[in-house]
Order: structure tokens, then sequence, then C-alpha cells
């Protein structure tokens, strides 16, 4: 079946032909704009100074991962997850938190839905 025939990039004053919306140089750009001005969610909002005294107490007492730590493996903690999110709802209280491995957090937000499904390209 035939494609459909390239378009002009987007981005003002660019010459390149893509498939998509901007061409592969001007993609990057275009996305990285976005995330500085253009995405609504405030980092700072919800993990300000407040959030950091709140995981530096939880770290000293969960100082490894407590998923591999539960099939006995002994891995430093790199997050401190919540596991209702804030934007659901949840607190940063103890009960809600979960220390856990760079694997472990990207799993379980694998797992959740949270990567590649939020944002399409």
């Amino acid at each position: 079946m035939p494609r459909k025939p390239k378009r002009p990039c987007a981005y003002p004053n660019c010459p390149n032909l893509t498939d998509g919306l901007y061409c592969e140089e001007h993609k990057t750009i275009v996305n990285r704009q976005y995330e500085k001005y253009g995405r609504k969610y405030k980092k700072n909002d919800r993990y300000g100074s407040a959030w950091q005294k709140v995981r530096k107490r939880y770290v000293k007492l969960h100082p490894f991962c407590e998923e591999c730590f539960s099939n006995g493996i002994l891995t430093p903690v790199e997050h401190v997850h919540h596991i209702k999110p804030l934007d659901e709802g949840g607190t940063n209280d103890f009960d809600n938190l979960k220390s856990l491995c760079q694997s472990c957090h990207s799993r379980l937000h694998t797992l959740r839905g949270d990567y590649w499904t939020k944002y399409p390209q």
C-alpha cells in the first residue's frame, strides 16, 4: 500500500519534509519547549523542601529497596515512591510511601501505565 506523501515540517521557516508534524531536527526542540513552558505539571509544588525533609526521614528508616528486600536482596534506595500518587489524593504519610531502587520504581510505573501512555508523541 502506498504511503502518504511527506509534508513540510511545522517548525517556522523549516524547508524539511517529514512524515509527522516536525522533522527529526526540530522534534527535540519542540519537546524541550513543551516540557519547559507548556506542561501543566509543577514539580516544585509537590516536591519542594517539605517533601525533601519527609523523604530524608523515610530513607533513614528504610535504607534498602523494600521490593528487593522482600526477596532477600539488599539494594540501596534510590527513590521514595508514593503508593497512592499525590495527584490521585495520596499524601506524604509514611504508610503511603515505599523505598525502591531504580529498576523496581520503573517496573511499578510501567505496570501502572504511567510511562509511554500519558503523553503520546
